[in-house]
C-alpha cells in the first residue's frame, strides 16, 4: 500500500524553481563597469552646473588669480583669464554629454527606420534605401563637417547635431538591415503574416524587440562618434565657442598656450573627462556586444580540466612526439587521454 505525501510536499514539488539572477548581474563585468562610470559623468551632467561655484564665464581681473593653481577657493584652478575651472568643466560635461545623446537618439532613430524598412519591404524600396545608405556612407565626413559648420560657427549646437545626425546613421542602417533580413524569414514572422497582422505592427512588436541589444549597442557607439567629433571639431575652433563644453575648454587652453606655461590644471581635466567618458562607452559597447553574441559570451567562461584552466579561445593541445609506451591496452589509452594532453601540453609551454 502507497503511502500519500502530505499536502505541503505536493506544493513543494509543483512550486516552480527560483527566479534566475537579476538582468544585472547577468551583464558582463565589462558593461557594469562601463555602466556605473557613464552613470557617474550623467549625474554630474545633472546636478554639477547647480554645483558649480562660479560662473564659468567670469573673467577676475585679479592679476593673482591670472592661471592660478589648485587651491581651497579654486579646487581645480583658473585660467589665464581668471576663471574657474572647476565650473568650466561642470557645465562642460553637461554639454558634451547633451549632444552627444542627442545625436546618438536622432541617428539611431534613421537607422532602425531606414535599416529595417530596407529589409523587411525588399524590392524597390529595399534598393533606394540601401542607396541612400552607401552615398552617405561614401561622403567624406570631417571635411564636409568643416565646410558645414565654418559657414555657421555662431548658430549654436543645432547644426553640429544635425550634421552630426546625418553622418551618423548609415553604419548601424547597414547592420540593422543586415540582422533584419535573418529575422524576416523565421516562422513567427511568417505566421505573423498568415494571421493578417499589418507590416507595421511586425516591425514594431515582431521585428524591433528582437534587436534590442544590436540597436542598444549601435546607440552606444553613435554617441561615442558624436562625442569625438564633437570634441575634435571645438578643439579646432569650428563650433560655438561661446557655449562652454569639453572641447571649448581644451581649444581656449591650447589657444592661451596652457601647455607652454604649465597650466596643467586647465588642459588635464577636460581631456581626462573626454578619455574617461569614452572608456565607459567602449566597456559598455563591448559588454552589449557580448550580452548578444554567445560566442562571445561563452569565450570569457573558462573550464578548468586536469587541474589547468582552459577558454574556448586558447589553442587545442597537440603533441608534437608520441609518447613513448608500449605494453598493454590500458597504458596506450592512457597515452591519449586528455590529462596526458594536457600534461604535454603544459610541459611545451
Amino acid at each position: 500500500m502507497t503511502a500519500a505525501l502530505p499536502l505541503t510536499d505536493l506544493v513543494g514539488a509543483a512550486s516552480p524553481p527560483p527566479r534566475q539572477l537579476g538582468r544585472w548581474r547577468r551583464l558582463p563585468l565589462k558593461a557594469k563597469v562601463g555602466a556605473i562610470l557613464l552613470g557617474l559623468f550623467v549625474l554630474t551632467a545633472v546636478i554639477g552646473p547647480m554645483l558649480s561655484p562660479y560662473d564659468p564665464s567670469y573673467q577676475n581681473p585679479l592679476p593673482s588669480l591670472s592661471l592660478h593653481a589648485p587651491d581651497a577657493a579654486h579646487l581645480l584652478g583658473t585660467t589665464q583669464s581668471g576663471q574657474d575651472v572647476l565650473s568650466q568643466l561642470l557645465v562642460g560635461i553637461r554639454m558634451t554629454l547633451e549632444l552627444a545623446l542627442l545625436v546618438g537618439l536622432v541617428a539611431t532613430v534613421l537607422s532602425v527606420l531606414v535599416g529595417v524598412s530596407a529589409a523587411f519591404l525588399g524590392g524597390l524600396w529595399d534598393e533606394l534605401l540601401s542607396l541612400a545608405s552607401n552615398v552617405f556612407l561614401v561622403i567624406p565626413a570631417l571635411p564636409l563637417l568643416i565646410v558645414l559648420l565654418g559657414y555657421l560657427p555662431q548658430a549654436g549646437q543645432t547644426p553640429l547635431v544635425l550634421v552630426l545626425s546625418v553622418l551618423g546613421w548609415p553604419w548601424g542602417a547597414r547592420v540593422i538591415r543586415a540582422q533584419t533580413l535573418a529575422i524576416r524569414g523565421r516562422d513567427f514572422i511568417a505566421a505573423s503574416r498568415e494571421t493578417g497582422e499589418r507590416t507595421w505592427r511586425i516591425i514594431v512588436f515582431e521585428i524591433v524587440p528582437n534587436e534590442v541589444s544590436l540597436i542598444a549597442a549601435n546607440f552606444v557607439n553613435t554617441v561615442l562618434y558624436a562625442i569625438g567629433a564633437s570634441v575634435a571639431l571645438a578643439f579646432i575652433g569650428l563650433t560655438d565657442l561661446s557655449s562652454w563644453s569639453l572641447g571649448t575648454m581644451l581649444y581656449w587652453a591650447q589657444s592661451q598656450d596652457a601647455l607652454q606655461l604649465g597650466a596643467w590644471w586647465w588642459f588635464v581635466p577636460p581631456g581626462l573627462a573626454v578619455a574617461l567618458i569614452g572608456t565607459s562607452l567602449v566597456l559598455l559597447n563591448t559588454g552589449l556586444d557580448e550580452l548578444g553574441n554567445p560566442r562571445l559570451r561563452d569565450a570569457n567562461h573558462a573550464t578548468r580540466i586536469g587541474g589547468r584552466t582552459l577558454r574556448p579561445t586558447d589553442p587545442t593541445p597537440v603533441l608534437t612526439q608520441a609518447p613513448q609506451r608500449r605494453g598493454t591496452l590500458a597504458s596506450l589509452v592512457h597515452s591519449f587521454s586528455r590529462s596526458s594532453l594536457l600534461d604535454e601540453w603544459g610541459g611545451q609551454r
